[in-house]
């Protein structure tokens, strides 16, 4: 089976596997874990932060995140419309922090500065809600993997900035966008208040996440790590494998990029598919058909999985288990099934 429903898909290589059968461990929770500590260090420098906390998933990086920054009372934060937090995460800054999602137009789940501005509710009117967090995804998922221009990202900090407001950056594929841009991650990261890495993505490992900010942040992480059952014990087994990525995994992700774009290149051509590939920056593609779950059952009878994400979008994701021989393949049973 040719796998590009998602680069969460990738099983652990061999070397990992030994990484983590050899990891140095101990009690996580009293921090005594050397491998965990690390990671945590490795991440903070990396990702350009004072700090940063071990976590099972990044969707817990986010939501932890948000209960640091959003009050109660009526708070909201806001994001593209298509941002996980929005669409994936079963509702959970409302039932967790009580934020209220405000939900902003642009191009490849992208906005600008102006929309941004254009957005905020003024801090003095009793009607609205208090606008208090903004939340950049990068790169973006539903936007197609697109990595934002580091002059928009800065914009969008200056608004937030200049109104008071926190900043988070969702990093789920963050060293995709470092790969593609040649920005650093310190760059991209270390302007927010928040900023997170996954380890599970393109980097192939099979768990984790690491939350990153000031030490005052996330010493008040662990609070919430602990209440909601993410604090741990011997977790180097799985931080090792996280440390391992960052070591081995990075550069590599130039090649998911490549055999994206190639993919791309291949199924605009095919009748029926809607899809420019100039805007294939990193490792997804998202193209418009008339029935994507329709051409996904085909696929998968063809021997790709793929996935179906809407009224009229099919999305293909290239990771470390995905070849140049997977690409070929792919293309070839999009041809039969789509004549």
């Amino acid at each position: 089976m040719i796998n590009l429903f998602s680069d969460t898909q990738t099983q652990p290589t061999e070397a990992m596997r030994r990484a983590i059968a050899t990891a140095e461990v101990g009690d996580e929770q009293r921090g005594e874990d050397p491998t965990v500590i690390a990671l945590q260090d490795r991440v903070a420098g990396l990702l350009g932060q004072e700090a940063a906390l071990f976590l099972p998933t990044g969707t817990m990086c986010n939501a932890i995140a948000f209960r640091l920054h959003i009050r109660p009372g009526g708070d909201e934060a806001l994001m593209h419309r298509t941002a996980h937090p929005a669409l994936f995460e079963a509702g959970g800054p409302a039932s967790i922090s009580g934020a209220m999602i405000h939900p902003l137009d642009g191009d490849g789940g992208m906005f600008t500065p102006e929309t941004l501005t254009a957005g905020l509710y003024p801090p003095t009117d009793r009607y609205k809600p208090r606008s208090r967090l903004v939340s950049v995804e990068q790169t973006t998922n539903m936007g197609g993997g697109r990595v934002w221009p580091l002059a928009q990202v800065r914009g969008v900090l200056d608004v937030a900035r200049e109104h008071g407001l926190r900043t988070h950056l969702d990093g789920a594929r963050l060293m995709n966008a470092v790969v593609a841009s040649g920005v650093d991650a310190a760059t991209w990261a270390g302007g927010f208040d928040t900023a997170w890495v996954d380890f599970t993505k393109g980097l192939g490992a099979p768990v984790g996440a690491c939350l990153a900010g000031s030490r005052e942040l996330i010493a008040e992480a662990w609070r919430y790590k602990q209440m909601w059952g993410g604090a741990m014990r011997q977790a180097g087994i799985i931080a090792a494998a996280g440390l391992y990525a960052l070591e081995h995994h990075v550069d590599r992700l130039a090649e998911d990029h490549l055999r994206a774009r190639r993919l791309a290149d291949g199924i605009s051509e095919l009748p029926g598919v809607e899809i420019d590939p100039a805007t294939v920056e990193t490792n997804i593609v998202v193209a418009e058909v008339d029935d994507p779950a329709g051409l996904c059952a085909a696929l998968e009878r063809e021997g790709v999985l793929a996935g179906s994400l809407g009224p009229r979008i099919v999305r293909f994701v290239t990771h470390l288990d995905v070849d140049d021989a997977g690409i070929d393949g792919a293309l070839e049973a999009m041809r039969r099934v789509l004549p």
